[in-house]
C-alpha cells in the first residue's frame, strides 16, 4: 500500500495541470498534505514561479473527491484569475470568469452557475465594487454553493467590504468552505509592501470559519516580520513552509545614468541585444505611454500597459505577450504579478521601486522556464519624489483623522460631502475611511458613511514604526543602486532568506561591466522624442462637488479648449529648462524657441488673436516675457486682463478638488478696463501659467474670460505637474 496516497494523487493532477514532465516539488507535497489529510492551517512563502497555485488547485480536487464544500480564493489579480481559469479547466474543472471585460457573457454565466454547471468561479475586483452586480448576482451565487456546485470561488478582499456580504452571504458561504485560500497573503500584514485595508478582514473571516476548516496563504514576498503577522492572523497550529528565494536563471544589474534620454537610449539598445520577451516597468502610467512610444519608434514592437489601460484592451495584451507577440509590455505596477508567462528572458525598471521587496516581486517575472534571464536597474533622481506621492496616500496625521471622524454622524455622509469637509484626496480619505472601517469606527451604508460610535484610538506607535519601516525600504533601494555586494544576496536578505548567499551570476559578482555602449546619436533621438511630446491638458467638464457654488457641469459655452503644457515636472525633455527659467527668473531663446514649436504642433480649430496670463506670486516676471516674446513673434497683443481679488492660501497647500476649487473661485476676475474689453471682441485668448496641477485655477479663468465674452480660451502652461 502507498505511504503517500495524497502525494501520488496530488502528482497524478500535476500532470494534467502542468504537463507531463511535471514532478511535485516536496513542500508542494508538504502543503498539500497539510490541508488535505490533517485540514491545517498553512503559510507558503516561496518565489514566483515555484506552483503555489498548483497546491491549492490540486488540494481543492481532492478535498472535494472526499466530499468537502468548495475552495474561496481571495485574490486582488485579475489577469491572475484569468489564467488560473485556463489552468483549473486542464484539471477538468468547469470555470467561467465574471469581470469588466466578458460583460455580454454574465447572464449566460449566471444561469450556468444556478444550474449547477460551474465549477469554478473567478470574480474580478471591479465587479464585486458594484452594488448592483452584488444584488444581482451573488444572492443566486451563494445559493449555488448551498448546493456546493462550485468548486472554486474567487473574490477580492474589497468585497467584504459590503455589509449585506458580511451578514447575509459571508456566514453562509464559510459554513460551507472546504478550504480558504488567501492569495499575496503579505496584502494582510501591515508591513506588508502592499498591504491593503480591506484585507485585514479576513482575520474575521477565519476567526469565523468551523474548526477544521483548513486555511493555505501564499505569497512570493514575505520577510520574517511579515511572515509572523501573517501566521498569528491564520491562527494556531499554522505550518510554515518557507524556501529560497534565489533564482538560479537571474543575473542582476544597475546601470546609473545621469538622464532620461540616455535610459531611453540604453533600453532601445538593451532590448534589441535580449533575446525573447520582456517587461520594462514605470513608476508612472505617463511613463509607460511615453517609452512605449519611443520603443515603436526604434523599431521594437512595445506596448503601455498600466491602470489607464481599458479592461479589454489588457486582455488583448496578456494574450498577444505570453503569445510572444508583443517584444515587451511597458507597464506599471499595475501588471504585479498578473501575467502567467513563464519564460519571461529580461525585466527591465526604468526607475526602483519603493522597497527591494517589491523590486525582487518584479523581477521574479523572469527566468522561470528559461535557463537565463536578466534584470537590469536604471534608477533616477526623481525616483524618491515618486516614492514620497505614493507614501502619502497612508495614514494622514491625527488631526486629519479626528476631522473626518467629526464629520460623521449617525446620517450617512457621502464621500463629495466629507471632501468639502476635511481638506483630503480622494484616495487618501477612501484609504482612511477603510482603515476606520475595518477597526470598527466606521461602516459603509446606503447613501455613505456613518460613525459606529465605538471608540477609536490613533495608534501613533504602529503609524511612525510603518513609515520608519517604509523610509527604511526606501532607503535600501538607494543602497542597492549602488551595492558592492552581490545584488540577489542584497535581495534575499532584505526577505530574510537564511540561505541567502553570493550568486555569482550578477554584475557584482562576476565583475562585469554595462552591456550597453550609448550611441550618441540614439541618446539625441531621445532628447528630441522627449522635448516632442506633446502634454496634453483636457478641460474640466464638471465643478468640483461638494461645494455650494459653482455646481453641475461646465457647459461648453463656460470652459477651456484642449491646451498644453511644454514639459512634465521631472521628465527630461523640456523641464531641465523650465526648472532653470524658473529658478532663475530669466528666460532664454532655447525655451521660446521650446514653445514656439509647441505652439506650432497645436492643432487649433482657431488661432488666437491676442495673450494674456494668470498672475502668480513666484513667476510673474517670467510670465510676462514670455507673454511679449509670443506676442512679438506672433504678431499678436500682450494684455493683462486678469486679476486676483483677494488673498488666499497658495494652491499646493490645498489637497482636495473642492478645497482647490474654493481657493480660486471668486478670487480670479477679468479686469473690467478698455483693453481688457477691446481684447475679448477680437477673438480667442492664449494664457498662460506657470504650472498646472489639479486645473482649478485655469479652469476658473476660462470661465471668468468666456464669462466677459471670449470666444475661446486656449491654456498654456510651462509645466504640467
Amino acid at each position: 500500500m502507498d505511504p503517500h496516497p495524497t502525494r501520488a494523487a496530488a502528482q497524478a493532477l500535476l500532470l494534467e495541470l502542468a504537463g507531463p514532465d511535471a514532478i511535485l516539488r516536496p513542500e508542494q507535497g508538504d502543503a498539500i498534505e497539510a490541508i488535505v489529510d490533517r485540514h491545517q492551517r498553512a503559510l507558503v512563502v516561496q518565489r514566483t514561479g515555484f506552483g503555489k497555485s498548483a497546491i491549492y488547485f490540486i488540494a481543492t480536487r481532492l478535498l472535494r473527491d472526499r466530499g468537502a464544500g468548495p475552495t474561496l480564493v481571495v485574490s486582488p489579480l485579475l489577469a491572475l484569475m484569468r489564467d488560473q481559469v485556463a489552468a483549473a479547466e486542464r484539471m477538468g474543472v468547469r470555470s467561467a470568469t465574471i469581470n469588466s471585460t466578458n460583460l455580454d457573457d454574465w447572464t449566460e454565466i449566471e444561469r450556468r452557475v444556478h444550474a449547477g454547471t460551474v465549477d469554478l468561479l473567478c470574480i474580478s475586483p471591479e465587479r464585486l465594487n458594484n452594488p448592483g452586480f452584488v444584488q444581482r448576482v451573488l444572492p443566486g451565487l451563494a445559493a449555488g454553493l448551498g448546493l456546493l456546485v462550485v468548486d472554486v470561488l474567487f473574490v477580492s478582499p474589497e468585497r467584504l467590504v459590503n455589509p449585506r456580504f458580511r451578514a447575509e452571504q459571508l456566514p453562509r458561504l464559510v459554513a460551507s468552505l472546504g478550504l480558504l485560500v488567501i492569495d499575496e497573503a503579505h496584502c494582510i500584514s501591515d508591513w506588508g509592501h502592499d498591504f491593503r485595508p480591506d484585507y485585514r478582514r479576513i482575520r474575521d473571516a477565519i476567526a469565523n470559519l468551523p474548526p477544521g476548516t483548513p486555511v493555505i496563504a501564499t505569497t512570493a514576498t514575505a520577510n520574517e516580520r511579515v511572515s509572523q503577522d501573517v501566521a498569528e492572523q491564520l491562527g494556531t497550529d499554522v505550518v510554515v513552509l518557507r524556501g529560497t528565494l534565489d533564482r538560479e536563471s537571474l543575473h542582476l544589474g544597475v546601470a546609473p545614468l545621469p538622464s532620461l534620454a540616455e535610459r531611453l537610449a540604453w533600453l532601445a539598445t538593451r532590448i534589441g541585444q535580449v533575446a525573447g520577451t520582456g517587461i520594462v516597468y514605470c513608476l508612472t502610467v505617463a511613463q509607460t505611454a511615453s517609452v512605449a512610444a519611443f520603443l515603436q519608434e526604434q523599431g521594437i514592437d512595445a506596448a503601455a500597459y498600466s491602470s489607464d489601460t481599458a479592461p479589454d484592451v489588457r486582455t488583448e495584451l496578456e494574450a498577444r505577450f505570453k503569445a510572444n507577440e508583443l517584444k515587451v509590455l511597458v507597464a506599471t505596477s499595475a501588471l504585479g504579478m498578473g501575467v502567467d508567462k513563464p519564460d519571461v528572458t529580461f525585466v527591465l525598471h526604468l526607475g526602483a521601486p519603493p522597497s527591494p521587496i517589491a523590486y525582487y516581486q518584479q523581477v521574479g517575472r523572469a527566468g522561470r522556464s528559461v535557463p537565463r534571464a536578466e534584470a537590469w536597474l536604471l534608477p533616477g533622481a526623481e525616483d524618491r519624489a515618486i516614492w514620497a506621492w505614493f507614501a502619502a496616500v497612508g495614514m494622514p496625521p491625527e488631526p486629519l483623522v479626528r476631522r473626518v471622524l467629526d464629520a460623521l454622524h449617525d446620517e450617512p455622509t457621502s464621500i463629495v460631502a466629507l471632501e468639502a469637509r476635511v481638506d483630503l484626496r480622494r484616495t487618501r480619505l477612501e484609504t482612511l475611511l477603510k482603515i476606520l472601517d475595518v477597526d470598527g469606527a466606521v461602516r459603509r451604508v446606503d447613501g455613505g458613511w456613518v460613525r459606529t460610535g465605538t471608540p477609536w484610538v490613533y495608534d501613533r506607535p504602529r503609524v511612525a514604526r510603518i513609515q520608519d519601516a517604509r523610509a527604511a525600504e526606501a532607503e535600501a533601494m538607494v543602497t542597492y543602486a549602488g551595492a558592492e555586494q552581490c545584488l540577489m544576496e542584497f535581495l534575499r536578505r532584505a526577505l530574510d532568506d537564511p540561505g541567502a548567499e553570493p550568486c555569482g551570476r550578477c554584475t557584482v559578482c562576476t565583475g562585469s561591466a554595462d552591456p550597453v555602449t550609448l550611441d550618441p546619436e540614439l541618446v539625441d533621438r531621445a532628447v528630441r522624442f522627449l522635448r516632442g511630446v506633446d502634454v496634453v491638458l483636457e478641460p474640466r467638464k464638471q465643478w468640483a462637488r461638494g461645494l455650494p457654488a459653482p455646481t453641475g457641469n461646465l457647459k461648453p459655452a463656460q470652459r477651456a479648449e484642449i491646451g498644453r503644457a511644454l514639459s512634465r515636472e521631472g521628465d527630461a525633455g523640456w523641464w531641465p529648462a523650465v526648472d532653470a527659467v524658473l529658478t532663475s527668473g530669466e528666460i532664454n531663446d532655447e525655451l521660446v524657441r521650446g514653445i514656439a514649436d509647441t505652439l506650432k504642433r497645436w492643432p487649433w480649430e482657431q488661432r488666437p488673436t491676442w495673450v494674456t496670463w494668470i498672475p502668480s506670486r513666484h513667476h510673474d516676471p517670467v510670465l510676462q516675457a514670455v507673454a511679449s516674446e509670443l506676442g512679438r513673434l506672433g504678431k499678436l497683443p500682450v494684455v493683462p486682463a486678469l486679476h486676483w481679488t483677494r488673498d488666499r492660501p497658495e494652491q499646493h497647500t490645498q489637497q482636495n478638488g473642492a478645497h482647490r476649487l474654493g481657493n480660486v473661485w471668486g478670487a480670479l476676475e477679468v479686469d473690467p478696463g478698455p483693453d481688457a474689453r477691446a481684447a475679448l471682441a477680437t477673438g480667442p485668448v492664449l494664457v498662460l501659467d506657470d504650472a498646472l496641477d489639479s486645473g482649478w485655477t485655469m479652469t476658473v479663468a476660462a470661465e471668468r474670460l468666456r464669462h466677459a465674452g471670449a470666444p475661446a480660451v486656449l491654456p498654456f502652461v510651462l509645466v504640467k505637474r
